[in-house]
């Protein structure tokens, strides 16, 4: 697993990639309201807003991690969006995608750098 420094966390699976964001982001973020997710086949750059999130404290969008295409977006969180808080590593991710440049995962944290950065 890799983490950015934007608090997302990328986990391999087979040839796609499944992305979500930290417990310390929605922490930050406070109970999620609102998610829209990005569509399903959509060909995204690296750092391309693909997700909007809204809480009770802010709007943020989520960047693309990597160069690549929206295979599959977790529907469940679209309609309860408290998966993001309740389960931030697990039921809670956004969307899953398959990279055109699988090495641009090398430039992300793994998880003792990550925790080192939001101690």
């Amino acid at each position: 697993m890799k983490f950015t420094e934007e608090h997302e966390w990328l986990r391999p699976e087979g040839d796609v990639v499944v992305v979500g964001i930290t417990a310390h982001a929605t922490t930050q973020l406070g109970d999620i309201v609102f998610v829209e997710l990005p569509e399903v086949g959509a060909i995204v750059a690296k750092d391309d807003e693909v997700v909007v999130i809204e809480s009770v404290k802010a709007a943020s969008d989520i960047m693309a991690p990597l160069d690549g295409e929206i295979v599959e977006v977790n529907t469940a969180l679209a309609e309860n969006p408290a998966l993001a808080n309740e389960a931030s590593g697990d039921a809670g991710w956004f969307f899953k995608i398959r990279p055109s440049n699988p090495s641009q995962m090398d430039a992300y944290m793994d998880e003792a750098a990550y925790n080192a950065m939001i101690a």
